[in-house]
């Protein structure tokens, strides 16, 4: 494949993944459900959730596209959709009352004898995590060698792309924060892979490459305060960033991914993610770059 073929061919998911994001959020915002997703932020302001669907529908449209496999397609398919569902159905719960929030939270609530829409996420994240991982360990030329082995190997990469989903969501709290934060991620992930990359690599790539260009056209709105990711955006583009890291990395990039995350999500139940950044001058500089401050 040419380098311009292959850049008409980035180009044209890139464009797929931010038209249909827009396209995705008009449709929303225009529905009959948009009262539903309207909520206030943190100063007092009403603002949607459209936002969530748009970006789910148009990152996952891409990554589908960008597929390099049917097996990977599928794994795109699934991680996008469904945890994007699965964080839609925890939005809506806010509606409803739900209190729980975070791992404690939804642990003590099961406690108590109740099954929070939280908790009903966490597991479906979970297995929607393990089943992806498996198609994309399916149609990997760089699988390890054993049952066993190749077993661990998909449960650790399910668990990279569920806590990714889970980590990105914690970063949802101010305008445009979220999506800053999965641009970042982004970025290395999405490089072209070379002659020597993983089977699995292009794919991966080019999942990354619709994420990045998904948040793109959303972030005027979300810096505007005019929209927000919640937990469906949030969750749907936290683990297309996870479906990309495990195709594009072995075993031991898995692991440490999944320390990393782990460590911060534990970090993020007794440390607040927003003060940090707020006592860190160079965070607080690109948090707020670009943000309505009226």
């Amino acid at each position: 494949m040419s380098q311009l073929t292959r850049a008409a061919g980035r180009a044209f998911l890139g464009g797929l993944a931010a038209g249909g994001t827009i396209a995705a959020i008009s449709a929303v915002r225009r529905s009959k459900w948009s009262k539903d997703l309207d909520r206030v932020n943190h100063r007092g302001d009403t603002v949607s959730l459209a936002e969530g669907p748009g970006v789910t529908i148009g990152a996952t449209a891409a990554a589908v596209a960008g597929a390099t496999s049917p097996a990977y397609a599928a794994a795109a398919a699934a991680t996008g959709l469904a945890t994007g569902a699965l964080g839609l159905y925890d939005d809506m719960a806010d509606t409803k009352g739900e209190k729980a929030k975070g791992f404690k939270g939804h642990l003590t609530a099961l406690l108590k004898g109740r099954v929070s829409a939280g908790l009903v996420k966490i597991v479906g994240i979970s297995a929607t995590g393990l089943a992806s991982s498996a198609l994309v360990d399916a149609v990997s030329d760089r699988r390890p060698e054993g049952r066993w082995a190749r077993l661990w190997n998909i449960g650790v990469g399910g668990g990279v792309i569920a806590g990714a989903a889970n980590l990105l969501n914690l970063f949802d709290l101010r305008p445009g924060r979220a999506l800053k934060v999965a641009s970042v991620v982004a970025a290395p992930l999405s490089r072209p892979a070379g002659p020597k990359s993983r089977s699995t690599a292009a794919g991966g790539a080019n999942t990354a490459l619709a994420v990045s260009a998904a948040a793109a056209a959303a972030m005027g709105d979300d810096l505007e305060g005019k929209t927000m990711l919640g937990d469906c955006g949030a969750n749907a583009l936290g683990a297309l960033l996870g479906l990309s890291y495990i195709a594009r990395t072995g075993t031991v990039g898995r692991h440490v991914a999944l320390v990393g995350i782990a460590a911060l999500i534990a970090a993020s139940e007794r440390v607040s993610f927003t003060q940090v950044i707020a006592d860190t001058p160079v965070l607080r500089e690109l948090d707020e770059m670009g943000r309505n401050k009226a």
